[in-house]
């Protein structure tokens, strides 16, 4: 069978929170695309679209692909919600010829703003990780955000990166900067090297990003300048927010733990330099399930802790 796909974005609306209504509308809209798609109305599913949409995907398009979707796969039996990583919702979608993944995004206005068939697959969840992991950078860093509730981090209302962690570099005094905090190189974490935690393969290298003036964020690519790297037992190892240009492997590279993958910065969805790093079951953020992350043995708050997840406060230093 051919491949079907078809995909619009509009990322410029993309957050990092979400609550259970907007889960509910998002449920809402695909009961009625469902609906309007089997009794072939497009033009009352374009008429949920936001205005970008319509202008990327008018009317006349839409039915094709609609047109054509239907005479590969025939009507919708069923749609059943899966996961939700704000602003996308995923659903399993049956059809009278097959299974296929179905992404939902909403705006602020709940307008859809993005669809995406796919080949449906799903990957079994991991709890936390099999491979040995170090801290993946050198000297005292402090977790910002990290642990089990939303008291201690806030990404533990996201799917992909409830394990995650922000970790920076403060001095005695609980500051990340020195002087006012207006330049990057203002902040101790800026600039400083990232190495490997783990064995494994690069799977994703994204460079090129500017980094943010401190303060202001970019919401076009949330990760920024990003490294993925695949560990032998399927777990997937994702850093965030690197440096614009700093980043020295290459997709498909084999790396070993300890050596360098490129430096700090502030680029994506980040106000101040630090590293966002967590662990998740596949490549793609927005279908993975996040695990939690143990590292094997390292420093807390100067006491030696072995296979230890940190929480928000703890101050961490690597053992070589």
């Amino acid at each position: 069978m051919k491949k079907v796909t078809f995909l619009v974005l509009c990322l410029g609306l993309l957050n990092t929170t979400f609550s259970q209504s907007q889960v509910e509308i998002n449920k809402a809209v695909n009961v009625k695309f469902v609906n309007f798609y089997n009794a072939e109305k497009y033009d009352s599913i374009v008429s949920l679209f936001s205005p970008e949409m319509n202008t990327a995907l008018p009317l006349a398009k839409f039915s094709q692909v609609c047109n054509g979707l239907k005479v590969q796969m025939g009507k919708i039996s069923n749609s059943r919600f899966v996961r939700f990583q704000n602003p996308t919702a995923f659903y399993e979608t049956i059809f009278i010829n097959g299974k296929l993944g179905l992404y939902i995004t909403l705006n602020a206005r709940n307008e859809i703003a993005g669809l995406l068939f796919k080949a449906y697959t799903e990957v079994p969840a991991i709890e936390r990780n099999s491979t040995k992991m170090s801290l993946p950078f050198k000297g005292e860093w402090t977790v910002f955000w990290g642990g089990n509730t939303k008291e201690l981090n806030y990404h533990v209302e996201s799917e992909a990166q409830k394990g995650a962690f922000d970790i920076m570099i403060m001095d005695k005094n609980g500051s990340t900067h020195n002087g006012n905090g207006q330049l990057n190189e203002d902040y101790y974490a800026f600039g400083k090297e990232l190495y490997a935690p783990c064995d494994g393969e690069v799977v994703l290298v994204v460079d090129g990003i500017k980094d943010n003036v401190p303060g202001t964020k970019n919401p076009i690519y949330i990760p920024g300048n990003t490294v993925i790297i695949k560990t032998d037992k399927n777990e997937y190892v994702f850093f965030a927010h690197f440096k614009q240009h700093s980043i020295i492997v290459k997709q498909g590279q084999k790396v070993k733990s300890g050596e360098l993958l490129g430096q700090c910065g502030n680029s994506g969805n980040s106000t101040e330099p630090h590293l966002h790093f967590h662990l998740q079951n596949v490549e793609d953020m927005t279908i993975a399930v996040g695990a939690k992350c143990y590292f094997e043995k390292i420093l807390v708050n100067g006491n030696l802790k072995s296979d230890y997840s940190p929480i928000k406060g703890d101050k961490l230093v690597g053992l070589d």
